[in-house]
């Protein structure tokens, strides 16, 4: 008699709990809100948090390779080459990719030291329209300079 009641009691008690507290139970949908470290931000405002609001000069130094069309903006190659030494007191610290139109203008942040021996860097991007890719080149010396170009994209790669 004691293991009926105890099961008896044990499903009156679930059933209770069920009807009493739904939201629990069946999951309320929460607010929605960014995941913490994305920062969607415009390319004026991801520029400004990456140089501290120092100018950023065009220069032949830096070389961008991307394509002049993209078929699909989900894989984009970029490729940046930064013809700078790369000595102790004297070298590429970071590398920086912006896009000029997606929702997030951060597509990629690399930092270096010297021991890297090269500044370059490359990768594959997402870019929902045609628009500019930035590669924005930050040196030792607290300066920044940037190449630039324009992308056509076919099929958009973010949405």
């Amino acid at each position: 008699m004691k293991r009926r009641n105890f099961l008896k009691n044990l499903c009156a008690v679930s059933a209770l709990a069920t009807v009493a507290t739904p939201s629990m139970v069946m999951g309320k949908d929460a607010p929605k809100q960014k995941p913490k470290g994305v920062n969607a931000m415009s390319y004026d405002s991801a520029l400004n948090a990456i140089t501290g609001g120092k100018p950023v000069a065009d220069s032949p130094k830096v070389s961008l390779t991307v394509p002049e069309i993209a078929e699909n903006g989900a894989v984009v190659p970029v490729k940046v080459n930064v013809d700078h030494p790369m000595e102790e007191n004297n070298y590429v610290k970071a590398i920086h990719i912006l896009t000029t139109k997606n929702g997030n203008a951060r597509a990629a942040d690399v930092m270096l030291t010297p021991m890297n021996g090269k500044g370059y860097f490359a990768t594959r991007i997402k870019l929902g329209s045609t628009q500019d890719v930035v590669a924005v080149v930050e040196l030792s010396d607290g300066t920044f300079i940037k190449a630039s170009k324009s992308v056509k994209v076919t099929i958009g790669g973010c949405g």
